[in-house]
């Protein structure tokens, strides 16, 4: 149960990144990439502080990133 809980807590990240990196549209690809690390250290973080291991935080976080780059681009496709 702990894991559907961090993978839906790193979604919410994952949308807050979206969000802000929307908002700041006009910024250099260099500060977005740097805050894109400061989002996936946030969500790794928290996985970790749940999960108490290193192996099941990489495997979420990169599962839960996963996930929200396929629904981000597929919501893209359908919009344009």
């Amino acid at each position: 149960m702990r894991m559907y809980v961090v993978i839906i807590m790193q979604l919410i990240i994952w949308s807050a990144f979206t969000l802000i990196e929307w908002m700041s549209k006009h910024d250099q690809l260099l500060y977005k990439v740097i805050m894109f690390f400061v989002f996936f250290y946030l969500a790794f973080a928290l996985c970790n502080r749940v999960t108490q291991s290193t192996a099941k935080t990489l495997f979420i976080t990169s599962l839960s990133l996963m996930i929200y780059t396929s629904i981000h681009y597929t919501l893209a496709l359908l919009t344009h």
